[in-house]
């Protein structure tokens, strides 16, 4: 039997690409250093990395110091915007967030930076539904180092993992967990032991997933 159900927040759970960009490209206007714009399309292709990635996909023309700098004020300014007002659940988390919390232990391990996945509860209410939450900004773990820490804490043994891109693919696999493709996010993934166009989908494919022993 399942026993823990690990979400991957950006593109999985819900889309903050348009505020992101709107907050980072409000900071990155006030520094003349940089002399970019910053665009949904610009977010969307970073989310899911670590920091230093996205310094070097956006700011490649910068030191590393400045990158590092930059960022954090850009993070800065999209915590205390998400924390306020939030973002875009996808169609039914609530709902089936709530159904799957009723038979089994849920949690968020997320590449982002400490604190955005506090937003994310603080703007729409769903910490409730976790058991525990972890993330790359606080452990500098990768995501897969990060979901085999989560499932300690909780004594898991049979979790599963669902995101929306390569690199949860990856992490997934890293952790020896099996990887359930959410296609509505952000990313195209080659390999997935399975896949949903919703998340309304899931509780009928964890139950089939049992039924057939994953």
């Amino acid at each position: 039997m399942i026993d823990g159900i690990l979400f991957d927040l950006d593109g999985t759970l819900w889309d903050s690409s348009a505020q992101v960009a709107q907050c980072w490209q409000q900071a990155i206007a006030e520094d003349p250093r940089i002399g970019i714009s910053i665009t949904r399309t610009d977010i969307v292709g970073i989310m899911g990395l670590q920091i230093d990635a996205i310094g070097e996909k956006l700011l490649p023309h910068l030191p590393h110091a400045q990158r590092l700098e930059i960022l954090h004020t850009c993070m800065r300014r999209e915590r205390e915007y998400l924390r306020c007002v939030g973002a875009r659940l996808y169609d039914g988390v609530e709902d089936i967030l709530g159904r799957l919390a009723a038979q089994k232990k849920l949690f968020i391990v997320s590449n982002c930076e400490d604190g955005y996945i506090e937003c994310f509860f603080a703007a729409h209410g769903l910490q409730q539904y976790f058991a525990d939450t972890e993330c790359a900004g606080r452990t500098g773990l990768s995501k897969g180092q990060n979901i085999l820490l989560v499932a300690r804490r909780a004594g898991l043994t049979a979790p599963v993992y669902v995101g929306d891109t390569q690199g949860d693919a990856d992490a997934a696999r890293e952790a020896g967990v099996p990887f359930i493709y959410a296609r509505y996010g952000f990313g195209q993934v080659r390999e997935y032991d399975h896949a949903i166009d919703n998340i309304a989908q899931l509780p009928a494919l964890l139950a089939q997933m049992e039924a057939a022993g994953k």
